[in-house]
C-alpha cells in the first residue's frame, strides 16, 4: 500500500505495478482519485504513464489497507503527522512494516520521518527509510535508477530490497536510518541553494562551492546525530544531492532558481505547483543545528533568504566574507 498519490507515490506504484505486485494507492482527494480510476493516469503529476492493472486507487484508508502487506509513506513531510494519525486509527496499518519514502523533516520539531512514525504508530512499529537520487519523472519513465533502503529491524531492509528491486531500479540496503533520512531531507535545502546560484547568474564554480560546503555541513550534523559519515558520500547523500541540485525536474531547484531571480517565495512555490520540501526543511535544519551545536552557515543563510530576512545576493556576500579557516 502506498500512502500518497502525488508524483512520488505514483512513481513508486508504477515501479511495483510493472513487476505485477498488487498495489493500493491511497490519496485523500476524492475527486483526483476518481479521475485516476477513470483514466488510469495521474494527469496532474505524472501524465503519460498509465498505471498497470494491478494498481488500484482508493480514497478510503480501510479499503486501501485491506490486503496490504507493506505501507509506504509518500506524502509531503508537512502532512506526515496528520496522515499517520489517520493511519493509526486503522488496526491493520498499525501492524504493517512502514517505509518512509517522504524526504523531509517535520518543520516545527526537526523530527525525522522515522522518528515521527515511531511516535505516532508506537515504539513497536517496524520502520525503514528509502532515499536516493530518485526523480519521480525519470523513475516513471523507466530510466536506470538506484536507491537505498535502511532499517534497524532485522531482515526488513533485505525483504524490502526484494520487493522494490526491478530491471530499472537497483536497491542497496543499510542500517543507518538517521543518515539516509537526514541526507534525503537536507539535500532539498541545498538544491534550493543551487537553484539560487543559477538564478543569480552565477555559474559552475559557485554552485560547486555551495554544494560541497553544504555537504560538509550535512555530514557534520549527521555525525552529531549518530549517523555514519560515509552515508553522506553514498546514494542518499551526494547521489541525491547531485540529482536534485542540477535537474530542472527538481521542484526545489526550480524554487531556488526563481527566488534567485527575485521572484517572491510564495510566487515561486505557486510556479512549481507542488510542495518543495526544502522550504520547511530549511527551518528544521536550523533547529537541529542549534540543538546539536553544529555550525551550518550555508543552511542558515538559505533559511534567512527563504524567510525574507536576507536578500540572495547579500547572503552570498556574507558567506564570502566569513573569517578565513581551514577546510
Amino acid at each position: 500500500m502506498i500512502v500518497g498519490a502525488g508524483s512520488w507515490g505514483t512513481a513508486l506504484a508504477l515501479v511495483l505495478g510493472r513487476k505485477e505486485v498488487p498495489v493500493s494507492l491511497w490519496g485523500r482527494d476524492g475527486a483526483e482519485i476518481a479521475r485516476l480510476r477513470a483514466s488510469r493516469v495521474n494527469e496532474k503529476y505524472l501524465p503519460g504513464h498509465p498505471l498497470p492493472e494491478c494498481v488500484q486507487a482508493f480514497d478510503d484508508l480501510e479499503e486501501a489497507a485491506d490486503a496490504a502487506r507493506v505501507a509506504i509513506l509518500a506524502v509531503p513531510s508537512g502532512a506526515a503527522r496528520e496522515v499517520l494519525q489517520r493511519c493509526v486509527a486503522v488496526p491493520r496499518l498499525r501492524d504493517l512494516p512502514w517505509v518512509m519514502a517522504a524526504k523531509g523533516l517535520e518543520g516545527a520539531t526537526g523530527r525525522l520521518m522515522s522518528e515521527l512514525a515511531l511516535e505516532v504508530l508506537g515504539p513497536q512499529a517496524r520502520v525503514a527509510a528509502l532515499s536516493g537520487p530518485n526523480l519521480a519523472k525519470e523513475l516513471a519513465a523507466g530510466l536506470p535508477t538506484a536507491t537505498v533502503i535502511a532499517s534497524r529491524v532485522s531482515g526488513l531492509a533485505a525483504d524490502l530490497q526484494t520487493l522494490f528491486m526491478s530491471p530499472t531500479l537497483r536497491v542497496y540496503t543499510g542500517e543507518d536510518v538517521v543518515g539516509v533520512e537526514l541526507a534525503g531531507a537536507l539535500k532539498n535545502v541545498l538544491a534550493i541553494g543551487g537553484g539560487m546560484t543559477d538564478g543569480l547568474g552565477f555559474r559552475d564554480n559557485t554552485k560547486a562551492a555551495v554544494l560541497t560546503r553544504g555537504l560538509a555541513e550535512m555530514a557534520r550534523l549527521g555525525e552529531a546525530m549518530g549517523a555514519e559519515p560515509r552515508t553522506f558520500m553514498g546514494l542518499a547523500g551526494v547521489g541525491d544531492l547531485f540529482a536534485t541540485a542540477v535537474s530542472t525536474y527538481s521542484r526545489n531547484y526550480r524554487v531556488g532558481h526563481a527566488v534567485g531571480r527575485g521572484v517572491p517565495l510564495e510566487d515561486a512555490i505557486r510556479e512549481v505547483q507542488q510542495v518543495a520540501e526544502g522550504v520547511p526543511t530549511a527551518h528544521a535544519a536550523v533547529l537541529l543545528s542549534e540543538r546539536y551545536h553544529v555550525e551550518m552557515p550555508l543552511f542558515h543563510a538559505i533559511h534567512r533568504v527563504l524567510s525574507g530576512t536576507l536578500a540572495p545576493m547579500d547572503a552570498v556576500r556574507e558567506l564570502m566574507h566569513r573569517t578565513p579557516k581551514g577546510e
